[in-house]
């Protein structure tokens, strides 16, 4: 079964979680790797205590990637270093090798056939920025044992993994407080 969880709104890796929580507690083994992330996030303090039964594990550096025209110049000076910005089509080589080190660990947790779940959060985002190919995922898709679930999350799923996935969900933003200038809470938010 593979799941998508998609869109411009909040709450796609917190729902992959939530998934993760009642695999847990139905005694599923649950494997989550965050691709475009580091271990700089408050859930992933939580989610190591659950070892051995789930394992975490990212691929990514302490800053965003964003190709130009992406941000609004606003956004590029508040994350100031905190982002680098690629011309489209042309993502830096060292992100690239990164993501797909990452992936390579993914495949070797799927063929270990030790988990119900798998987690590839911000996935999307990394087929979106060019970090990995679909050729790579498609493949990767194809060794998924039959009884583990498959969650892919992140910003600009594509029209053909939308189409090859069991269940589809479209996060919206109707309202954010970010567009009233509020900041993130420590903690909740990030």
């Amino acid at each position: 079964m593979l799941q998508v969880y998609t869109g411009n709104g909040k709450g796609k890796t917190t729902a992959a979680i939530g998934l993760a929580i009642r695999a847990l507690g139905a005694g599923r083994k649950v494997y989550i790797m965050q691709f475009m992330k580091s271990l700089a996030y408050s859930e992933q303090k939580i989610l190591q205590g659950f070892l051995p039964e789930l394992t975490l594990r990212t691929s990514g550096k302490p800053f965003f990637i964003a190709e130009e025209g992406t941000l609004s110049n606003e956004l590029q000076d508040k994350f100031g270093d905190a982002v680098v910005i690629f011309p489209k089509g042309k993502p830096p080589q060292d992100y690239i090798e990164l993501i797909n080190a990452g992936f390579e660990e993914v495949k070797r947790a799927i063929s270990s056939k030790k988990y119900g779940l798998v987690i590839l959060d911000e996935l999307n985002v990394a087929l979106h920025f060019g970090l990995i190919g679909r050729t790579a995922v498609e493949e990767l898709l194809k060794m998924v044992p039959e009884d583990t679930e498959m969650v892919l999350t992140g910003r600009g799923a594509p029209d053909w993994l939308i189409e090859r996935a069991d269940l589809v969900t479209d996060m919206k933003e109707v309202k954010h407080y970010y567009t009233k200038g509020v900041e993130a809470r420590k903690g909740i938010e990030c």
